[in-house]
């Protein structure tokens, strides 16, 4: 069990803020253009699920996988995306990216002066905070294949 990758992006697609664990194949493309693409898939699929899906869905789009990893997704009342992979042995964790929203970007980012909301994520108080966090998981595993 294990945690790949975490990105953050504003209500414009704007990549915030973008942390890797245990990610073992990098995209072979530029971290700009690997953003672009993450969140041009993820406004396609919250389009598709919502035209498609036979029941109002509160909620939403929370998770899809493939056959290597999962996608988590959790979008605030405000616009901002939390999105994270994990492996397939991960089942939910909309409550691990609810959390990171509530007790840690809402701490260490909005109510910090310093930080400018809508600009990339540059607190190392947040930074330590979060990896911290997500080391203290129970699905976290820093020898993870």
């Amino acid at each position: 069990m294990t945690v790949h990758n975490l990105y953050i992006f504003d209500r414009n697609g704007s990549c915030l803020f973008y942390n890797e664990w245990n990610r073992k194949k990098q995209a072979g493309i530029s971290k700009d253009e690997e953003f672009k693409l993450m969140y041009g898939m993820l406004f396609s699929i919250r389009s598709f699920v919502s035209k498609m899906s036979p029941l109002d869905m509160k909620e939403g789009f929370l998770s899809f996988q493939t056959s290597k990893y999962r996608l988590h997704y959790y979008e605030t009342p405000s616009g901002l995306r939390f999105v994270m992979n994990t492996d397939l042995s991960v089942p939910n964790a909309r409550d691990t990216l609810q959390h990171i929203y509530s007790n840690l970007y809402v701490e260490y980012i909005v109510k910090n002066p310093v930080c400018v909301l809508g600009q990339s994520l540059d607190s190392e108080l947040f930074s330590s905070r979060l990896d911290s966090y997500i080391r203290s998981l129970p699905y976290y595993s820093p020898r993870a294949a």
